[in-house]
C-alpha cells in the first residue's frame, strides 16, 4: 500500500482509486495464482463468501512448504497483513452501521481467518507482524490509516458502504495479481490464491 505522503502506488492515497502498487510486489498486474496453488470455485468456510474450495486453506491451515523470498516480497507479505486488517475492521465497522447489510459481518469473519494465514506466513519467515496488539482501526502505516479513516467517513449510506467494499476488494484483488509475479514460494503462493478467491466472492457479493 503507498503511503499517502508520497502518493507512490496506485492512487490509494489522494486519488479516486484505493490500489496499494507502491509496496506491493515486483513487477505490473499479471499471474492471478501460481502454479499448483490455483483456484476453484465455491465459497469455502460456510458462510457464503470464504475461500473457494481445492487448496485446502479453509480447512486445515497453510499446508504447502515454504520457500525463498526476496526483500521485496518479504515486505509484499507484511504489507498484506495490513491490508486483511483494514478490510475486517472496515467491515466490522460498517457492520455496526448498517446491520440490515448482512455481507459486512460475513465477509468480516472471511477476513478473519484471512488475517489469521497471512500471519501463519509471517511467523513461518520471521517476519514482524505490522498488525500485532493494534486495536481496531489503528494502523502502524500512515497509507493504511489514512484510507481506513476516509473509506469509514465516506460511507454515509448503505449504497456508499457497499461501495467502499468494492473499492478495497478490487484493490485487493489486483495487488494480490500483483504480488504473484516472480513468487516461488509455495505457501505463500497458496495463501495469496485464498486471498485472492476470497476477495473475489467478496467483490460479488458486494456487487462489484
Amino acid at each position: 500500500m503507498a503511503d499517502d505522503a508520497t502518493g507512490a502506488g496506485r492512487g490509494y492515497g489522494a486519488g479516486p482509486g484505493y490500489g496499494m502498487g507502491g509496496m506491493r510486489g515486483p513487477g505490473a498486474a499479471g499471474t492471478a495464482s501460481g502454479g499448483a496453488y490455483g483456484m476453484r470455485g465455491g465459497n469455502g468456510n460456510g458462510y457464503g463468501y470464504g475461500m473457494g474450495g481445492g487448496m485446502g486453506v479453509a480447512a486445515s491451515g497453510v499446508t504447502a512448504p515454504s520457500g525463498e523470498l526476496t526483500a521485496e516480497q518479504r515486505t509484499t507479505l507484511a504489507s498484506m497483513a495490513e491490508e486483511e486488517k483494514l478490510a475486517h475492521d472496515l467491515y466490522v465497522a460498517l457492520a455496526a452501521r448498517y446491520p440490515e447489510l448482512r455481507q459486512f459481518p460475513m465477509i468480516a469473519v472471511a477476513e478473519t481467518r484471512h488475517l489469521e494465514l497471512v500471519r501463519t506466513v509471517l511467523e513461518r519467515y520471521g517476519i514482524d507482524d505490522p498488525t500485532s496488539g493494534l486495536a481496531e482501526g489503528a494502523f502502524a502505516s500512515a497509507g493504511f490509516q489514512s484510507t481506513y479513516d476516509r473509506l469509514l467517513a465516506g460511507a454515509t449510506t448503505a449504497d456508499a458502504a457497499l461501495a467502499a467494499g468494492v473499492t478495497v476488494e478490487k484493490a485487493d484483488i489486483g495487488d494480490l495479481q500483483s504480488a504473484t509475479a516472480g513468487l516461488t514460494a509455495p505457501d505463500v503462493l497458496q495463501v495469496y490464491a485464498a486471498l485472492l478467491a476470497g476477495s473475489q466472492h467478496h467483490l460479488a457479493a458486494f456487487g462489484g
